[in-house]
């Protein structure tokens, strides 16, 4: 039931900007925390940013300064702005959502992806 679907993702040059959308398809307060991970080629998947139902963010530390998560609670999205993209950006980017069950156990639910590509 739950549908997560991102845009906003596509080719720009090193030094550019992008900002992507991940709109949910209820609200959002019923997530305890949604982020977005990125994935490159032969690489594990990592969390590059989270923010929290109480609005708590969390950045790795490759992507601090650089990168914004925000939410818009009335329109059921979560934003990721990215300035200053570099080339180790490139990456398929995944919306994610989790809500807590009890302790240590949660439900994650993803979207599809989209593709970040940076050219030096």
């Amino acid at each position: 039931q739950v549908q997560l679907v991102e845009s906003g993702g596509g080719l720009v040059q090193a030094g550019g900007s992008l900002r992507l959308s991940c709109v949910a398809s209820g609200s959002i307060f019923r997530f305890n925390a949604m982020g977005w991970y990125r994935q490159a080629p032969g690489k594990q998947r990592e969390l590059a940013a989270a923010i929290t139902s109480g609005g708590s963010t969390n950045y790795a530390d490759s992507v601090k300064g650089r990168f914004t998560i925000s939410r818009d609670n009335a329109k059921n999205t979560v934003y990721l702005q990215m300035n200053s993209l570099k080339p180790e950006d490139t990456a398929v980017y995944y919306c994610n959502a989790k809500i807590h069950r009890g302790g240590s156990l949660f439900s994650d639910y993803w979207g599809q992806g989209t593709q970040v590509t940076v050219s030096s």
